[in-house]
């Protein structure tokens, strides 16, 4: 059984975040910092700054959808905001 990963990357060159969900996040890692994602193209390099697993593609695509709403930011705000550091 495949484990899929949520996960949020932080680019170090704007300080923006992205997010995303794979089966294969060093992979996933990689094809962001080769610039072969066109959504993160130029803003590397990026570094993985949080992930969750999940058993099915399907539960990992709704936490996505969910983390990039309103709502989800502010819930991934308190997660870093519980270990001290500022998400913003």
């Amino acid at each position: 059984m495949y484990m899929w990963i949520v996960y949020v990357l932080l680019s170090l060159k704007d300080g923006k975040r992205y997010i995303g969900s794979t089966n294969d996040i060093s992979r996933r890692l990689k094809a962001h910092n080769s610039e072969l994602v066109a959504s993160t193209k130029g803003r590397r390099p990026l570094e993985l700054i949080y992930s969750e697993e999940y058993g099915t593609e399907k539960e990992a695509r709704a936490r996505e959808k969910f983390l990039k709403t309103h709502k989800g930011y502010n819930e991934l705000k308190n997660i870093f905001n519980k270990r001290g550091v500022v998400y913003r």
